[in-house]
């Protein structure tokens, strides 16, 4: 309509000053593929690159290392979570996790602004950043009884509360404690040692209890180094609460599985961004929620080397007892798997799906990387060091930072000292570094002028005169020699 046209167009000067982007038709996975190495992102079929230099918030993007990925503690607590609500049914409805939310990319197109910096665009990252993001700090320890030692006691310190006297009562004085008993130890250890002894003595089956040795590896303690894969693998009992099962289907070209579900992802696409985005009922619409996340410009690739499901565009749907709950919308590329976006029904908030389905994606990869050996990247987007609560993702590690000038990758514990300085930084420090895939040759960048493809250099012959030099070059810089050289620029 002409209101929302007449809106778009007093966005626009100002969203195009924060953000590069264009529209691709049609791309392969490895254009893609060097197009992210180098900063770029997609929403639908927009391919977006922030200025880094200009926006408020700078947005790196970065990428884990799912091989060498051991979950930390909030992530482990996350799974169990899980696990437990899936054998046991619990779900804590008043207690869901205060995650803080990215700003939504509506129609993949500059519509509002973040909500996440009154200075940002909405573009500031179109991807499951957007849904759901644990705590930046870590979950806090058990508690312990923090008894003092038997150095630390003093003579009006009790060292225990005989039966019948209260515990204000103050002991009779004395020599301290008693140095033939036993220094006092946490009710955590003891809790850990008495657990320890029920599973020996369910293990030898005679009922007698083995003495176990603090020290000592035992299974429980084990579990501790637990994998990724032992905690989403792991044996549920039989007669289970619930029923969670995990799908890929190819969302581009759409296959017979993602069109049967189609309108059950969409109802739970719409709930989710009317509860969680506030979004009026008729703003998600179908037409938004296909241009949004369904269209893609990647195009299906199968390879000798590569994983079975092929390459290109996927929706990862999460099935709870034969409903869709969540959706993970993901792209197969030739080294990594980039997260684009996740939604999941509103009253499955309490689980942290944001952060759940991350560990699942990264698990995914793994996965993926046994049958091709170059796919073992699991890119999230966007990490933006400004703005305390987007940083959850550098909790994701080993990870890297993109450097914006070199185009090189930095592990994110270097950038992080950077960053604290400075907002915007060259996370390269080598001087010597430049751009490996700049522009070195202009008229060898690869335009369709009527129908016809040419190079550059062709082109501006052609035209006589073009004014449009500047332009083209731009172009060529951000996206590299090589990007330049394959994919086809359009000119009227």
């Amino acid at each position: 309509c002409e209101q929302k046209k007449n809106y778009l167009m007093s966005v626009l000067p100002y969203f195009q000053r924060l953000t590069l982007w264009m529209w691709s038709h049609t791309m392969t996975v490895q254009d893609y593929q060097d197009l992210i190495d180098r900063g770029w992102r997609r929403s639908g079929k927009y391919v977006y690159k922030p200025i880094m230099q200009k926006t408020c918030c700078p947005q790196y993007t970065i990428r884990c290392h799912a091989l060498k990925f051991q979950p930390s503690k909030s992530h482990k607590k996350i799974l169990k979570k899980m696990n437990r609500f899936i054998s046991k049914g619990e779900l804590q409805k008043g207690q869901e996790d205060c995650e803080p939310m990215d700003s939504v990319c509506e129609e993949a197109g500059p519509q509002e602004l973040s909500k996440v910096h009154l200075k940002c665009t909405a573009l500031t990252d179109i991807q499951k950043d957007a849904t759901e993001f644990p705590s930046t700090t870590e979950v806090q320890k058990e508690a312990a009884d923090a008894t003092p030692t038997g150095s630390q006691t003093s003579q009006n310190d009790p060292v225990s509360v005989p039966a019948g006297r209260t515990a204000s009562t103050a002991p009779k004085p004395g020599n301290g404690a008693d140095p033939s008993r036993p220094l006092c130890r946490k009710a955590k250890e003891l809790r850990k040692e008495r657990r320890l002894q029920k599973e020996q003595m369910r293990q030898n089956g005679d009922g007698v209890s083995s003495t176990v040795s603090p020290t000592q590896p035992t299974p429980s303690q084990n579990s501790q180094s637990k994998t990724l894969e032992d905690f989403i693998s792991e044996s549920l009992p039989e007669n289970s609460a619930h029923c969670l099962e995990v799908r890929l289907v190819r969302s581009n070209p759409p296959s017979p599985q993602f069109k049967a579900s189609f309108d059950a992802s969409y109802q739970v696409y719409k709930l989710y961004q009317m509860a969680i985005h506030k979004d009026p009922p008729d703003k998600p619409t179908e037409s938004q929620f296909k241009r949004f996340l369904c269209d893609s410009p990647l195009e299906a690739e199968y390879a000798p080397d590569g994983p079975e499901v092929g390459y290109g565009s996927f929706h990862q749907q999460y099935w709870l007892d034969g409903r869709i709950v969540a959706v993970g919308v993901i792209d197969i590329l030739p080294t990594c798997v980039s997260s684009v976006y996740l939604y999941y029904h509103p009253d499955f908030n309490s689980l942290s799906l944001g952060s759940y389905s991350a560990l699942r994606e990264i698990a995914f990869t793994k996965q993926l990387q046994k049958q091709s050996p170059k796919l073992s990247y699991y890119y999230l987007g966007f990490y933006i060091h400004s703005c305390p609560k987007m940083r959850y993702k550098g909790q994701y590690r080993p990870s890297d930072l993109l450097c914006p000038e070199t185009y090189v990758w930095v592990s994110i514990e270097r950038c992080i000292p950077l960053l604290d300085n400075s907002r915007y930084a060259r996370l390269n420090q080598d001087p010597d570094l430049g751009d490996a895939r700049a522009v070195r040759d202009l008229g060898r960048a690869l335009v369709l002028y009527r129908r016809t493809v040419m190079p550059y250099a062709a082109y501006s012959r052609k035209r006589k005169g073009s004014s449009d030099e500047m332009e083209v070059q731009q172009y060529a810089s951000l996206v590299g020699q090589d990007c330049a050289e394959r994919i086809l620029l359009y000119r009227s």
